[in-house]
């Protein structure tokens, strides 16, 4: 075992920017592939009921995921960790590391467990909508089955990407993702010949790409002599700390959660191709929102409780200015091109074959027009809920996300009710409320991380807004002037889909990029303020 890395963890991890670009490039790979992956699943299954079906079960271990790897648990392990790293030795991480594996471990046993066994009521508890039609019903409760054990091992390998993260070696965790959707692509390419129904061989790739996924990270452990051994024991400090941490942190993520799986319980009720728009047009705004928000949340919340622990409140403070300068020069541009180029998108990535119809791209877009409106706060949260988790203060997120959860439930029946009754798009209201609770979640935790004075606008962050609001403008406006009529998007075949599209990308990226600098931004302006 090297000194490096017993007495200094972090002496390798790069700047701010430098490990948020490794997290970007790596996750752009996997989000790539994830669109690949999209492509193939509406090729394969469509907007249909067995599309449906399979969306549902494969919600249901990700929903559980975000509270078991990447949300609640990694909330609270990762300041427990950084601080073991800063003043204690190796020795004590590794017995840290060794016992939180274990009881980690053994809780996910027990809910996996638990939900393959009761595959039937889960199903009707997240999709009641689907009890009036059996076949549908007894389908998603078989794909739950196969599904729910991917919770198990992913939530394992959020773990072993958390402890790498908080080491410096961020490309590995980032990269993992791609091993899923290489997985679905193989699954729906391959599999589907051996399987009656196609989506049962979607199903067991899921259940292929969790153990693929957890078995990757082992070796880059062993690498830093943090291979876990299980040793189970909850009357340990550091474990009961991160359990207290845990509980808190499991509302406050399970807030955002809820919210989703309500939005998923609506769409049962709406008609049949419902989720699977919500679906796809969602997936589109997941793509900056993984690709940027998430990469530098990800860098930020290990630098963010080593800076807590050492008291650097001014550099605290840097940090969390530079992640919400990040997420302006990014969310307020790609929210732009989404809106303008929605219905154009879906009709390049989508539109082949029979199971994907015109009248699926116009749904799918005006629930992606409705998500497009929160994405600047959807990134917002990303980058401001780790000032909190940070200082391990859980509670205030937790409040703030009750609050935007009852606003979310009340504004889903303001919006999805008319919308339904009248238009016949309730799906829209579900992205509606969505978009208007963030709104009401990311303004809470701002004001708060000013009330407690650990955010304060840096100098030259109203320039860089104003020269990043005129730089979308002028993209905009190109992107306005040059987008082709729908209907010429629908009569082409596919590269001729393909080359507009990304003549479009790459001119309205181009304007926006060459405006910035035209306007006086430099990359001394984007670069982090402190070391990590």
């Amino acid at each position: 075992m090297t000194e490096e890395i017993k007495k200094s963890p972090v002496s390798k991890a790069s700047g701010l920017l430098r490990s948020s670009l490794i997290v970007s490039c790596m996750t752009m790979l996997s989000r790539v592939l994830g669109l690949v992956r999209d492509i193939t699943i509406a090729i394969l299954a469509g907007a249909t009921a067995n599309a449906d079906a399979f969306f549902i079960a494969f919600k249901v271990p990700q929903f559980l995921r975000r509270l078991f790897s990447e949300g609640a648990f990694s909330q609270a392990f990762v300041p427990i960790l950084s601080e073991y790293q800063q003043q204690r030795d190796f020795t004590a991480v590794q017995m840290l590391v060794n016992k939180v594996s274990a009881v980690l471990g053994s809780s996910l046993i027990f809910v996996t467990g638990l939900a393959v066994v009761g595959a039937p009521w889960l199903t009707a508890l997240v999709a009641p909508g689907f009890i009036s039609q059996p076949e549908k019903y007894q389908l998603t409760a078989s794909l739950i089955q196969i599904t729910f054990p991917y919770l198990f091992f992913i939530s394992l390998t959020g773990f072993a990407g958390a402890v790498l993260n908080s080491y410096g070696r961020f490309a590995v965790p980032a990269f993992t993702p791609v091993i899923l959707n290489a997985c679905l692509i193989g699954a729906a390419t391959w599999g589907v010949s051996y399987f009656p129904e196609p989506v049962f061989a979607l199903a067991w790739g899921v259940f292929i790409a969790g153990i693929a996924q957890f078995l990757f990270q082992l070796p880059f452990l062993a690498n830093i002599h943090l291979l876990p051994r299980p040793d189970f024991d909850t009357k340990d400090e550091g474990v009961r700390r991160i359990l207290k941490l845990m509980v808190p942190a499991l509302f406050g993520v399970s807030v955002s959660q809820i919210n989703l799986l309500l939005d998923t319980i609506l769409a049962s009720f709406l008609p049949t191709g419902s989720v699977s728009w919500l679906y796809f047009s969602d997936r589109l705004v997941e793509l900056p929102l993984g690709v940027f928000a998430i990469a530098i949340s990800t860098v930020i919340l290990p630098s963010l409780s080593r800076k807590h622990s050492n008291a650097s409140v001014d550099d605290f403070q840097k940090t969390l200015d530079w992640a919400v300068r990040m997420i302006l020069l990014i969310s307020i541009p790609a929210a732009c091109a989404l809106f303008i180029l929605a219905e154009p998108l879906l009709a390049t990535l989508f539109l082949y074959g029979d199971s994907f119809q015109v009248s699926d791209i116009h749904m799918a877009s005006l629930s992606l027009k409705a998500y497009t409106l929160g994405l600047l706060p959807f990134m917002l949260i990303k980058v401001l809920a780790p000032g909190y988790y940070s200082q391990q203060d859980m509670r205030t997120p937790v409040k703030i996300g009750v609050i935007a959860m009852v606003a979310n439930m009340g504004l889903n029946v303001a919006f999805v009710y008319p919308l339904h009754t009248y238009y016949q798009i309730g799906h829209v209201g579900l992205a509606l409320a969505t978009f208007a609770s963030a709104c009401l979640n990311a303004g809470l935790l701002l004001r708060g991380l000013f009330k407690k004075q650990v955010y304060a606008v840096q100098p030259g962050f109203w320039l860089l807004l104003i020269r990043t609001l005129i730089s979308a403008v002028l993209m905009s406006t190109l992107l306005l002037l040059y987008t082709p009529e729908f209907s010429q998007w629908v009569e082409s075949n596919w590269w001729q889909r393909v080359l507009p599209m990304l003549g479009l990308v790459v001119g309205g990226a181009g304007v926006y990029v060459v405006s910035l600098f035209v306007l006086g931004l430099r990359m001394s302006d984007v670069r982090s303020p402190v070391s990590n």
